[in-house]
């Protein structure tokens, strides 16, 4: 009896054995059923973004593996984007504002040199840049008022070979949340009938500092000037525009032709302002926008003032500069005394409003 229990349990144990086996078996042949699927899977997700895949455009015919970086890497970057802007005595931040939209994937800068004929050259601190083609050097300099100009210019040169032109200035710095690059979200359906793209422009105080230093705007400047203006809201804004539009018209540096199909970062239509063409009545500065480091230290400021302007010479017009930047920054006396001795400037109306506003203070 004990004999024949003990074959019982040796059989028992030899059919547990061989179950093991052929469930082992069975998962290596599923395993290798779907490896190719599963190499798939995993090579797509190595090329593309997690953030940039869309189930909808995956394909569902088979797949070339050796050909999976054409495929998918360029799925929503088949457009093309250019950055037009100019500059004068900006060797100090060319770097940063090109480096800042090489990252945000623009194919090319085309830079308007508008220095004065014997000064700086931008070919002096980005020239790596220019050898490999990404930004182009277009003679402007020792030119006078010539912004408008420069912007027509730059669209009816290039207007064929982008689909987009970005119109930013060298203190101005695209902001997309949830997006590292401008061609995904430039080419998402909602802006599909869209002739012009605008985004708000936030500027950015001194943050109290009199002195340049030798670090990223973005690091120096972090704070947000005031919203005393237009409502509590930042309403300027900087347009992006579709290329390939004929007869198009041009209003001021801020927008192009008004009467343009114009959206705002999410796509949706809005009518400006009519006594001001440049401000949005549907403001957005919280997800997509531009930092606008407009005044810098208090020094650079005046270098900005003294270097002059492509708008206007008079001494009205300085003085209404030295207010926006008041509007923004704090204003002492320190800062009236370093613009007052490095400009020459009569800044005794914003000396009074100081002392106004200590006294009122009291």
């Amino acid at each position: 009896m004990m004999k024949k229990n003990k074959r019982k349990l040796i059989r028992k144990k030899i059919r547990k054995k061989n179950n093991k086996k052929e469930k082992k078996n069975f998962l290596k042949k599923k395993l290798n059923k779907y490896k190719i699927i599963i190499l798939v899977l995993f090579s797509i997700f190595l090329f593309i973004p997690i953030s940039h895949i869309s189930i909808n455009k995956l394909p569902i015919s088979p797949i070339n593996i050796n050909n999976l970086s054409n495929n998918f890497t360029n799925i929503e970057y088949d457009i093309k984007v250019c950055v037009c802007t100019l500059g004068k005595q900006e060797n100090r931040y060319i770097r940063e504002f090109v480096s800042h939209y090489e990252k945000y994937g623009i194919d090319k800068i085309y830079l308007y040199d508008n220095n004065d004929i014997n000064g700086e050259r931008f070919e002096e601190v980005i020239n790596d840049y220019i050898s490999k083609g990404f930004v182009e050097i277009l003679n402007w300099r020792g030119r006078l008022y010539q912004i408008s100009n420069i912007m027509v210019d730059c669209y009816t040169r290039n207007k064929k070979n982008y689909d987009w032109l970005i119109f930013y200035e060298l203190d101005e710095f695209i902001h997309l949340s949830n997006y590292t690059n401008v061609k995904p979200f430039l080419k998402q359906p909602k802006f599909e009938k869209c002739q012009l793209i605008y985004l708000n422009s936030i500027c950015h105080t001194d943050n109290n500092k009199l002195y340049y230093e030798n670090k990223s705007l973005s690091e120096r400047f972090p704070e947000r000037a005031p919203m005393t203006k237009h409502g509590g809201k930042y309403l300027v804004i900087k347009s992006i525009v579709r290329g390939n539009i004929t007869n198009i018209g041009f209003n001021n540096v801020h927008l192009f032709n008004s009467k343009l199909i114009n959206c705002n970062g999410y796509g949706n239509r809005d009518k400006f302002d009519k006594s001001v063409s440049y401000l949005s009545t549907e403001p957005d500065y919280t997800t997509y926008y531009v930092d606008h480091y407009y005044s810098k230290s208090t020094e650079e400021f005046i270098n900005k003032l003294n270097r002059g302007d492509a708008f206007s010479t008079s001494t009205e017009y300085y003085l209404h500069r030295v207010e926006k930047y008041f509007n923004q920054s704090e204003m002492t006396k320190e800062k009236i005394d370093m613009i007052e001795k490095g400009t020459g400037l009569n800044l005794s109306k914003f000396r009074q409003q100081l002392l106004d506003k200590n006294r009122n203070s009291l």
